[in-house]
């Protein structure tokens, strides 16, 4: 049995705001939650160890110099007459948060799905941690999504099973842990996402908030290098919308995960994004930090951060 973490340090997290509790010792939890971590330069956000290289994270460091742990070659996928991807390209940074954002029906979700081998590209190529997704077996892609964890808009809970059950599932699907440990780890995370004894409730029971939250547990339950939300404010009101996006960063900083959002609030992309991607017209057409990003001064992207009516996007 894994020893637990050390709780985190810092005096007030997001939890303790939310729910008055303090964040748990993370049964289960990777190594890189509880080695110590380098001391940043002045200045620096913090310091993270890169496989064989070592940076200090700033979102400002040009994007040329960042390890990705996700690339876009060139993504092409239509459905029907419909093109949906048409040649997106770019990386995705490890150990960061990005945020991927776009118009409706601009395939944010779709690429969302080439990532975890839902589906896979009529042409170009999608690597996730070097691996060619789409070249991968179905045993590989078993392995691969068990290093990636994902929340869909609704937690997409298991109706007939009690919340407990949902989030222990996929520890009882692909691993070998004894029903002791997988209570050890499973209470853990629901604590840690602010559900401490909701264990028994079913998820129509459950506000929309804590069915996400449900489901950021189980998306943590194996551990994963990779966490992907698909639209995780949907549905909810600012305040809810700000606590989850502070309780995504936080968890994300603590697991040493690099994420992917998919949102359309500016304000979560603030909040939370150390780099945006935005895609339009089935291209990538801007990628960096936010404060390039902020900076671009193409018209459809001034128009998309700022939700103005005057620019290039219409209601078509």
């Amino acid at each position: 049995m894994p020893e637990p973490a050390t709780p985190d340090p810092r005096p007030e997290s997001r939890l303790q705001q939310v729910t008055g509790q303090s964040p748990p010792a993370a049964a289960g939890a990777p190594a890189a939650a509880t080695a110590a971590r380098p001391s940043a330069p002045s200045g620096a956000t913090a310091a993270r160890t890169n496989g064989q290289k070592h940076y200090v994270h700033d979102p400002n460091r040009p994007t040329a110099e960042k390890t990705f742990v996700i690339e876009a070659r060139e993504l092409k996928k239509h459905f029907g007459r419909q093109k949906v991807l048409d040649g997106v390209t770019f990386g995705i940074p490890q150990h960061e948060i990005t945020m991927i954002m776009g118009p409706s029906g601009t395939g944010k979700s779709v690429f969302l799905r080439h990532v975890v081998g839902l589906i896979f590209p009529d042409s170009g190529d999608i690597i996730v941690d070097g691996k060619s997704v789409p070249t991968l077996s179905s045993e590989q892609l078993l392995d691969l999504r068990q290093d990636i964890g994902m929340l869909f808009q609704d937690g997409a809970l298991f109706s007939s099973m009690n919340l407990y059950d949902n989030v222990a599932f996929p520890l009882r699907q692909h691993t070998r842990r004894g029903e002791g440990e997988i209570r050890e780890v499973v209470m853990a995370r629901l604590t840690e996402v602010g559900l401490a004894g909701a264990d028994k409730k079913f998820p129509n029971e459950l506000s929309g908030g804590m069915r996400k939250r449900a489901g950021f547990a189980r998306a943590l339950v194996l551990q994963p290098k990779i966490l992907l939300f698909d639209e995780p404010d949907s549905g909810l009101d600012p305040v809810r919308t700000a606590l989850l996006s502070e309780l995504i960063r936080e968890i994300s900083e603590r697991y040493d995960c690099t994420s992917i959002i998919i949102s359309h609030d500016v304000n979560t992309v603030r909040r939370v994004a150390d780099n945006i991607a935005v895609l339009y017209n089935g291209k990538c057409v801007a990628f960096g930090s936010q404060k390039e990003i902020h900076e671009n001064q193409d018209p459809f992207i001034q128009q998309f951060l700022n939700g103005v009516a005057q620019g290039p996007l219409g209601m078509d």
